[in-house]
């Protein structure tokens, strides 16, 4: 993938912030999410425009799938690793509120052990399981078990140099290593089947429609502020050492920047980001299991990222909806069409649209105006 140039200085706006053509394409597209898609379930279902209650479900997934694309846009497209193992940290922080989520309902029948370990004859709750029907605590794993999974690999890997396409492997190893984890029945998470049949969330129904569409705002609203948070990142000194590191490593280190410990903030924090876009998936989607592990996934992001466009943090977002939505509509009729499609899609863009599809707008512009400057000429 081309190298994509480095961001612009932040604006003199309102506090400081100049919105850019991509921040009010964002701002646009989430305000249409936040209050036209609940206001058209809202309408009679003899309405036309109506939108139906199980596509609430179906946008929210695909706002998770987007803070997911966001924060492995952050590392790859900023800092320069391509991670090849995102969908770990994504199915951890699912993991942690599917255990608040199967504790609620245990608690709310009077029993202390979730269905499945009632099941399987389990004697008493596994110490990893304590205090997970509490929601603070929950909420505290949900960003603490993939930051602290993130800083530890990433300790690892940076401070030993490993990178480009070696970093890739190991991350995949990484994920692959935690779907066999998990498919075991003994670790206590539901074997293969995983996490499933939940009953409320903060003491609401998960079936009820009112919930759906207040998870699926919360997802809304934690995209808005994962991409604020990376937007200040990465027009601020700190982003402009990330694009360093991402061009010219080295000469970053002879300067005497900390560049591993910069990759090891950034990775974290797009861990802790994926993380929480995957405990919001969980509720809408119904189920946790070892399936968000599997490579396959984690590469599937990547290429969100490449359709969407590297070196920017609308590019992903875009990429993972468009992508994601196409999925949906092809697998409906013919899904083993699918990986075909992703994979000349990939190819497609890479050499046609280096810069992805949040670059084919300044593409056209600047196609235009050197048409017509020949045409003046």
């Amino acid at each position: 993938m081309a190298s994509q140039p480095a961001p612009a200085r932040a604006g003199t706006g309102v506090l400081g912030w100049r919105p850019g053509a991509a921040d009010l394409a964002l701002i646009a597209l989430l305000l249409i999410a936040l209050v036209g898609m609940p206001v058209l379930n809202a309408l009679p279902p003899d309405s036309g425009l109506k939108l139906p209650d199980y596509m609430i479900g179906v946008l929210g997934k695909f706002f998770c799938f987007a803070m997911l694309a966001l924060a492995h846009g952050l590392v790859w497209g900023y800092a320069g690793p391509l991670s090849l193992g995102h969908g770990a940290f994504f199915g951890l922080g699912g993991y942690c509120m599917g255990m608040y989520l199967a504790r609620q309902k245990a608690i709310s029948a009077g029993n202390e052990l979730p269905d499945f370990m009632v099941f399987l004859n389990w004697e008493s709750l596994p110490w990893w399981w304590t205090g997970t029907h509490l929601a603070p605590v929950a909420l505290l794993l949900i960003v603490a078990v993939p930051g602290a999974l993130a800083l530890l690999f990433g300790y690892f890997t940076f401070r030993s140099r490993i990178s480009g396409v070696y970093f890739s492997i190991i991350s995949q190893a990484m994920v692959f290593a935690l779907m066999l984890a998990f498919s075991r029945s003994e670790l206590g998470f539901g074997g293969k089947t995983g996490l499933t049949n939940f009953s409320t969330i903060l003491g609401f129904s998960v079936s009820d429609q009112g919930t759906r569409i207040g998870v699926y705002v919360a997802t809304v609203l934690a995209l808005a502020g994962s991409y604020l948070l990376c937007r200040w990142i990465v027009r601020s000194k700190l982003g402009q050492v990330l694009v360093a590191i991402r061009e010219a490593e080295d000469r970053v280190r002879f300067l005497g920047y900390p560049a591993d410990r910069v990759k090891l903030f950034v990775f974290v924090l797009s861990a802790m980001i994926a993380g929480l876009g995957g405990a919001l998936y969980v509720p809408q989607a119904g189920i946790i299991n070892p399936s968000e592990f599997e490579p396959a996934q984690s590469i599937e992001v990547a290429a969100w990222v490449a359709v969407g466009g590297r070196g920017t943090l609308f590019g992903p977002i875009l990429g993972a909806l468009g992508v994601n939505a196409a999925k949906s509509w092809l697998t409906g009729f013919a899904p083993e069409l699918w990986l075909f499609v992703l994979g000349g899609l990939f190819i497609a863009v890479t050499l046609f649209l280096p810069k992805g599809l949040a670059g084919l707008w300044p593409q056209v512009r600047a196609a235009v105006a050197k048409r017509r400057g020949g045409t003046d000429g």
